[in-house]
Parts: C-alpha cells; structure tokens; sequence
C-alpha cells in the first residue's frame, strides 16, 4: 500500500517573534501527538518593519524607543513571554538579547530552503537569537549560521547580503496578505486550514487529523 502524501504545512513567522518560537515547539508536540506525516516549509513576515537596521538595544529598548510602550509594560509583557517559554523547554532572557531587524535572516531561510535545509537553520535562527542572544542581523553571522547546518559560507553572505531572495521575499508577503495574516505565527494546513497563534498542542494534532481523514 502506498504511503499517504504528507500534510503541507505552511508557517508565517518571524525570527524575533517570541509566540512564533513557542508556536514552533507547540507545533512539533501537537505533530508528534497526531504521528503522522508533514512536511513544513517556513514563510517570511516582517512582525518589526520599523526596526531600524542599526538598532543596538535589546526588544525591551525596541518597544520602548521605537514603540512607545511604557518599560514597565514592555517588562511585563517579557516576563508573560518567558514564563510561556520555559513552559515548552525555552529559557528567553531579553535584557541581554540583541533586537534585530529580520531583512536578512529571512534571506537566509530562503537560501537554506534552496539548498533543502530550511528547517534546521530556522531552528538555529530562532536558538541564535533567544537563547544565544547573538547578532542575526549581521550578515557574517547568518553566514556562520548557515555553515553549521552544512552549507556553504560564502554563498550564504552572499544571499543574505546581497538581497538574494528580495523577490521570493515579497511573494511570502503578498500571499500573507491574500491570506489576511497580520499578526504570526499563522500556520495553513493543505492550503485549506489556517490556524493562528502559539496554540495548545492538542490543537494542532486535532487539525491534522481532520485534515488527513478529509482526505480519505
């Protein structure tokens, strides 16, 4: 008996959104609790379009400088994040995290997926920028990035640098708009079902299953 295809899932995220990396590890649970097969490909959303491409201060400094969001607010909207983080096995720590603007890291997630290593350097994206709290917008260190999850240095500086991938880029945005997608992690199932937001694991498996019985 032939094998059943895969379920499509597509994800709108963005590297610095908090809710997409909790989604993340929320989704693989949910997929690992239904058991059957999926196959995941990651498109890009700027959550942060105002983020200067200079920005040195952490997210806190963000919402405070370039949002306005009172820092007593901008702390307990931290600490809420956190506390949902360690709950799925992520220890955030924003007051030494560097806020960056994601231009270039979605160049990178772009090129991985040209090479067929998407998954592993979103992984290594998200695990660089809140639990290593290094630098992703700086184009060497997406290049780094990009050799530990076996591609080649140079031509991943020179995606990323170059702007690559500007129009694949658009194109992820344009379809998150024909979609209605303002605010992510969004998740789309087959084309079909759109889930939005870090959701209860259960959740997730329940809507693969429906997708795979409609099927049958």
């Amino acid at each position: 008996m032939t094998s059943p295809a895969p379920v499509k899932v597509d994800i709108w995220s963005d590297i610095v959104c908090p809710w997409c990396y909790i989604g993340k590890r929320r989704f693989e649970e949910g997929r690992s609790e239904w058991g059957g097969a999926v196959e995941v490909e990651y498109h890009s959303f700027d959550l942060l379009p105002d983020t200067p491409e200079d920005f040195a201060g952490t997210p806190i400094d963000y919402l405070v400088e370039i949002r306005g969001v009172d820092r007593d607010a901008a702390l307990g909207m931290a600490a809420q994040e956190q506390h949902v983080a360690k709950s799925v096995g992520l220890e955030f720590d924003y007051a030494s995290t560097r806020h960056a603007k994601t231009t270039k890291a979605h160049q990178l997630l772009h090129f991985a997926k040209s090479h067929g290593s998407q998954l592993e350097v979103a992984e290594r994206l998200f695990d660089a920028y809140f639990i290593a709290r290094s630098d992703i917008g700086d184009g060497e260190n997406l290049a780094r990035i990009a050799e530990a999850a076996g591609l080649d240095y140079v031509n991943a500086l020179t995606a990323v640098q170059e702007g690559s991938f500007d129009e694949a880029i658009q194109e992820d945005l344009k379809v998150a708009a024909a979609y209605s997608i303002r605010s992510v992690p969004f998740f789309v199932l087959d084309g079909k079902y759109g889930i939005s937001g870090a959701q209860d694991p259960r959740v997730f498996a329940e809507a693969l299953a429906r997708v795979e019985s409609e099927r049958g």
